[in-house]
């Protein structure tokens, strides 16, 4: 493969930098060293995993949506949102817990190379695609914010907290930044439900169709609108959040990644 020393690049890059920023975060100075010159290093694998993806996704025409680019695609996504989101919050922490999986992320291609292509595709479809994908990615970051405090709340009870814990913002501010997160999700995910029945001729480039997908995002938009419903009105917050944030995350996922799974891996489609 012509690009394995990119992909080889890219991964070290990321690996490199979360050790160091691990380091970093024992040490208790995480935040001053990400927003400094070492924190705009992350712009060198980032820029490198987003070449290899443009590359690998968008081929003579036609977009590969197979299972493992479009995983790398949503981890590149989040990768990139963490790095901005460093300049206005206090989260060097979670972005060195992120960096790991942009490591591996970035060379699943390289690793199980597969081609799914549509052909044909417009820019009303790559837009929708791209849409969806930045909603995935939010999701899963506002995923790891609901997992670790829901972990810094029971690991709270035994008076002490791991290394790595004690680095992570207050519980307030990332509960604050969670439903800030989930916002922008919500509304993200309503516009490509929207976009995908309104404008299905566009962007699907056929008639809108009733199925499981359609389905499940569709659960997975009442559950969020209920929870930020929920806190707006009622102040849900803690682990009735957390519950309801991680199964709305279940059922995107069972949209969109649990059926590409099903019909790459599993029946081989």
């Amino acid at each position: 493969m012509s690009n394995l020393p990119l992909y080889l690049a890219t991964f070290l890059g990321y690996g490199v930098l979360a050790v160091y920023f691990l380091r970093a975060q024992a040490a208790g100075n995480g935040d001053i060293l990400s927003r400094g010159p070492v924190g705009h290093a992350v712009l060198l694998p980032l820029v490198l995993h987003g070449y290899l993806l443009h590359g690998t996704l968008f081929m003579a025409g036609e977009m590969n949506l197979s299972l493992v680019y479009v995983l790398s695609l949503i981890l590149w996504l989040t990768m990139l949102v963490y790095w901005v989101a460093r300049f206005f919050y206090p989260i060097a922490s979670l972005q060195t817990l992120v960096l790991p999986l942009a490591a591996v992320g970035a060379v699943l291609p390289a690793l199980f190379p597969a081609v799914h292509t549509l052909s044909n595709t417009s820019f009303a479809f790559d837009a929708h695609i791209m849409a969806a994908m930045l909603v995935y990615s939010l999701f899963t970051i506002a995923a790891l914010h609901a997992g670790l405090m829901s972990l810094v709340e029971k690991r709270l009870h035994h008076a002490t907290l791991p290394r790595i814990l004690r680095s992570l913002p207050p519980l307030l501010t990332m509960e604050t930044l969670l439903f800030r997160i989930i916002g922008a999700g919500f509304v993200l995910l309503t516009l490509t439900l929207l976009s995908g029945v309104v404008f299905s001729e566009q962007v699907f480039g056929r008639p809108w169709q009733f199925n499981h997908k359609f389905v499940f995002g569709v659960v997975a938009w009442c559950v969020f609108a209920a929870l930020l419903m929920g806190h707006h009105f009622y102040g849900w917050r803690g682990r009735k959040a957390v519950h309801w944030m991680m199964s709305g995350y279940i059922f995107l996922l069972l949209a969109y990644l649990g059926t590409k799974f099903v019909m790459e891996v599993l029946l081989h489609r």
